[in-house]
Parts: C-alpha cells; sequence; structure tokens
C-alpha cells in the first residue's frame, strides 16, 4: 500500500521500511522539517524525538550517527564506537552518494550503500522518534526499538558531554 502524492525519496523510504517488515506513514510538512528545532516544532514533539542522522567518515570509512535532537554528536565517541582513530565530517556529495538522499533528508535506513550505523541511546527513553523520510519536508514516526532493528544500528553513547 503506498501513500498518495509522496516525493520519490520518500516513497522509497516507504518502500523500504515495508520490506523490512514495517508500516510507516510518512507526513509532510511545507515548511520544512531540516533541523532537529524546525522538525519538533512542525511535528509539535520535544526536540529530543527527532532522529538526527549524521554522516561522518571514520579513518575513511563513511558511517552513520542517529542521535537525538536534543545531543550534539561527539566525534571522538563515533571514532572510538567505529574502531577508528579519526572522524571527520564530509561534504554534500559524499552524504548524497552513500545514502542516496540529500542532506536533511537522509532517513535511518535505506541507504544506497551499506553504512555502519551507530545509535545516541537517549533516542531510546521516548515511545515514539520522528525521522526524515527522504526530504527536508517528510518525517516518519517510529518506535525506537524498531529503529534499532531496521538500522542495525549498535546503541552506544555518542553524545557531547
Amino acid at each position: 500500500m503506498t501513500q498518495p502524492d509522496l516525493h520519490p525519496n520518500a516513497e522509497r523510504v516507504a518502500a523500504t521500511a515495508r520490506a523490512l517488515g514495517l508500516q510507516i506513514h510518512v507526513r509532510r510538512f511545507p515548511d520544512g522539517t531540516k533541523t532537529a528545532d524546525d522538525a519538533a516544532a512542525a511535528i509539535g514533539v520535544e526536540v529530543g524525538q527527532i532522529v538526527k542522522s549524521l554522516v561522518f567518515a571514520v579513518d575513511g570509512e563513511v558511517v552513520m550517527a542517529l542521535v537525538s535532537g536534543a545531543n550534539q554528536l561527539a566525534e571522538a565517541k563515533l571514532a572510538d564506537a567505529a574502531g577508528g582513530g579519526h572522524c571527520t565530517r564530509v561534504d554534500a556529495d559524499t552524504v548524497r552518494a552513500a545514502t542516496g538522499f540529500p542532506i536533511g533528508g537522509v532517513p535511518p535506513f535505506g541507504h544506497a550503500t551499506r553504512l555502519r550505523v551507530f545509535i545516541d541511546p537517549d533516542l531510546l527513553q521516548y515511545d515514539v522518534v520522528w525521522a526524515a523520510a527522504g526530504t527536508w519536508h517528510d518525517v516518519f514516526a517510529i518506535e525506537p526499538d524498531r529503529l534499532v532493528d531496521a538500522s542495525e544500528g549498535l546503541v552506544i553513547d555518542l553524545k557531547k558531554s
């Protein structure tokens, strides 16, 4: 079952969710949900319930960190989690090449390439969290345990102290 009038990126995320055994409902916010604060305000939830999908390189390997919108990523912790020594930001072209999606719309699963995923445990304190669905305007709700399973992520402390 597909939702009418979904952006192709959002339909791809919904199709991936279905393939993973998840039923998600993509919601569109015309004013955008590019930042965690924008998304929380649009949806009407706490900023901590927003899943920030952050793409970095650890010793050259592109990885993803799923971080609570209330937290900042500690790059050194991500490097340690990935078993590397050096964590660097990647540019928008690298994000799109690795994930198939633009910055601000990267979902937690359904990427163009297989990425190792690391998850902020603070996301697990909520009944529901909200993640990007392929665009700056589209999001979906998911239970944190299902997010962990669907992304095949490792839950580990990533928060900047």
